[in-house]
């Protein structure tokens, strides 16, 4: 079965997240995932509701977080990726789904973000795919008794 994929995206820097959605979406295609859902948000603050209803989905089994948090005047940015990814985190672990954290920043300059539009989306993508590989496994494997190891560490660049 396919792995199957939300994408939440932030429309701040849409700029720079809209091309970070259009590498995950080439990116999911070319490892073979399935990208169920696309929900855009105001920005990165706002994503841990949509990405807790979002894991809530029968349809969901991972989801990709994209967004950009660039430096401004203030440590505005700090707070705003932190916080984001705290809460992000903690939705993963209540749902015990995995969710990718593609948010770039925060101190990020605008030159540095969209150099990163290229490669982090991939780089979400491909955690998310493998966490969930990787969990079905273990799923899998909880029956029988002993350790288990899983090392499919192949790199999906």
């Amino acid at each position: 079965m396919p792995v199957r994929l939300a994408i939440v995206v932030s429309e701040f820097n849409s700029g720079i997240t809209f091309r970070m959605l259009d590498r995950a979406r080439e990116h999911a295609n070319r490892v073979g995932a399935k990208i169920s859902n696309i929900l855009y948000v105001p920005g990165t603050f706002d994503m841990p509701l949509a990405v807790d209803k979002l894991l809530k989905r029968v349809d969901v089994d991972a989801v990709v977080t994209l967004g950009a948090v660039i430096k401004g005047d203030t440590r505005h940015d700090d707070i705003v990726a932190e916080n984001a990814a705290r809460l992000i985190a903690d939705l993963s672990l209540k749902h015990g789904k995995p969710v990718a954290l593609g948010i770039t920043g925060p101190g990020m300059t605008l030159d540095q973000a969209k150099e990163r539009a290229e490669l982090v989306p991939k780089r979400s993508v491909n955690a998310a795919v493998n966490m969930v590989v990787r969990l079905r496994k273990l799923q899998k494997t909880a029956k029988g008794a002993g350790t288990v190891v899983i090392d499919d560490t192949a790199d999906n660049n």
